[in-house]
């Protein structure tokens, strides 16, 4: 039960949303017991947004959520591995992306909890 969240200043067309998708598929996998079965994206592009108080570069914050948890590591590979994705994908430079964590005890689905 991931869920991934992206909010960028890139326009992401359909065929950038399909491979971000396809990819961000596979990558979660580095984070154990986890799979696209029970992924769930979002993509808010073309938004206004500043860093370091500067928005003249592009510039991407991913929120990643899991039901449960794990360890340090996983979170390391992963954020190394959607760095690459977004700067291959979408051509923003690593050092203008922010990767956020959050783990949950509780996760809804189909009218039950987790």
């Amino acid at each position: 039960m991931p869920f991934i969240e992206t909010k960028t200043t890139v326009n992401v067309t359909d065929e950038k949303r399909e491979e971000l998708k396809t990819l961000l598929g596979k990558a979660i996998e580095l984070i154990p017991g986890k799979n696209e079965g029970w992924l769930m994206l979002s993509f808010s592009d073309n938004l206004k947004m500043y860093f370091k108080g500067d928005d003249s570069a592009d510039t991407a914050y991913i929120d990643v959520k899991i039901f449960g948890k794990a360890e340090k590591k996983a979170y390391d590979a992963l954020t190394k591995e959607i760095c690459r994705i977004y700067s291959s994908v979408l051509s923003i430079p690593a050092d203008r992306i922010y990767v956020k964590y959050e783990e949950a005890d509780l996760w809804g689905w189909n009218g039950m909890n987790f």
